[in-house]
């Protein structure tokens, strides 16, 4: 809905600006200095022509000024009719030159009529400019209006096919015959604005022109309009699959974690069952629900703030410090700064997971995992490489999904370090956004 009122709102500025492209004759009258009487003039080089002449009307309508000593006058039907003459008039004028080689001079100006001064007003009650030049206006931008909306509608509605282009050209041409039929005219004779199908006379070749150009122009913005709408909706299209990607990407990376930290779980506390120790299982399972719940909260999450995934890192650590005990050490070294910055959940379960998982920790060569920060922003664990004599066999899925999670959720990639001594991984930290 708001996207058709904005559509509505930009077409109905087009047609505002095509009508003031095309009605600039118009206002230019409407300011500027203009002298009635030469309103009905036939345009052309005026001729003055000194002398009395007698009008002679033929049977068909048309007349002719007669000179004794000069070329005959063409009188056009229509000013006979407009200026009520009669066969036989007296008068004085000045006229246009012939428009071709051979053709008669064309009456403009009269001066007198049987001996007496021509009064134009008699003959043209001329309307209002001002109302005038508001009928022009409107009349075009309505007309604009209703082709750039008919185009719109029309193909959008065929879902951009060719028969819906061919449909809207329909509509377009019938919608510019109709309206040129009802375009409002100047009748200086009656002085009234009549509709187009009313006038008595010759088709009006401007006028066609005016709504041929209006009408090329309005056709012209809306299928621009069109191709621009069609650009930005396949992008939305492309955004949404690729949100749609990122999302499902992310589901089955979640869902490739959870089973291997549930299994883990599960077994260290069966370990404490078995031992029957009722005060650690019963502080296990508090610290193994708060994990549990951690996961289920924030396992949709994209981003945490780094101090809920310390806390979950801590109650994770507790889980392993109960199996490995006095053997497997978690430093925490973290800038309180840093604790409202963002991380994707759960980045540092499979870390914690696989440093105990490949490396051998006894009583004599404890296990310490160091977790800090830096002063540039970047989360940092480490822990030195003490290989099991029979190692663990690894897929290396836990670091990939880790990899892979922090580059479609983040757009930053995580830096992995094995010197053979120490295993070290560093991931930028994102800063919260004010």
């Amino acid at each position: 809905m708001k996207r058709a009122r904005t559509e509505h709102w930009i077409s109905l500025l087009v047609a505002v600006a095509v009508s003031l492209v095309i009605n600039f004759s118009y206002l230019m009258l409407l300011f500027g200095d203009q002298n009635n009487e030469m309103r009905p003039r036939i345009p052309g080089r005026n001729i003055e022509y000194p002398g009395v002449a007698e009008l002679s009307i033929s049977p068909d309508g048309y007349g002719y000024l007669i000179y004794v000593d000069r070329d005959s006058v063409y009188v056009p039907q229509e000013r006979i009719r407009w200026f009520r003459l009669q066969h036989g008039d007296r008068m004085e004028v000045d006229v246009n030159a012939p428009r071709r080689p051979g053709a008669h001079y064309r009456l403009n100006r009269i001066y007198t009529l049987n001996g007496m001064e021509f009064d134009y007003n008699k003959f043209f009650n001329y309307p209002s400019q001002t109302l005038e030049s508001l009928l022009q206006m409107l009349f075009y931008i309505l007309l604009s209006f209703m082709l750039t909306t008919v185009v719109q509608r029309t193909v959008r509605r065929r879902h951009y096919s060719t028969r819906g282009m061919v449909m809207a050209g329909v509509w377009c041409l019938v919608i510019a015959v109709v309206m040129y039929m009802i375009a409002p005219y100047t009748d200086w004779h009656e002085g009234s604005i009549k509709f187009n199908f009313m006038r008595n006379d010759k088709i009006d070749a401007l006028l066609i022109l005016k709504c041929s150009m209006a009408t090329f122009v309005s056709i012209l913005f809306a299928w621009v309009r069109l191709l621009v709408s069609r650009q930005q909706e396949v992008e939305m299209q492309l955004e949404q699959l690729k949100n749609e990607s990122l999302t499902a990407k992310y589901n089955m990376l979640m869902g490739q974690i959870s089973p291997h930290f549930f299994f883990n779980s599960l077994n260290s506390l069966s370990m404490l069952v078995r031992d029957k120790q009722t005060d650690t299982s019963l502080r296990y399972i508090e610290q193994l629900s708060y994990t549990f719940r951690y996961i289920i909260q924030n396992g949709q999450n994209t981003l945490i703030p780094l101090g809920e995934e310390l806390k979950f890192a801590e109650a994770y650590s507790y889980q392993y410090s109960i199996r490995y005990a006095d053997k497997l050490f978690f430093d925490f070294s973290i800038d309180d700064r840093f604790r409202t910055w963002k991380l994707p959940a759960l980045s540092l379960q499979p870390l914690i997971g696989n440093a105990v998982k490949h490396n051998t920790i006894t009583k004599s060569k404890p296990l310490h995992v160091d977790i800090r920060t830096t002063t540039d922003g970047w989360l940092v664990i480490s822990n030195p490489i003490v290989p099991k004599l029979e190692r663990e066999p690894s897929t290396g899925i836990g670091l990939e999904n880790l990899s892979n999670r922090w580059r479609l959720i983040t757009g930053c990639d995580i830096e992995i370090q094995n010197d053979g001594q120490m295993f070290v991984v560093r991931m930028p930290l994102q800063p919260p956004t004010k």
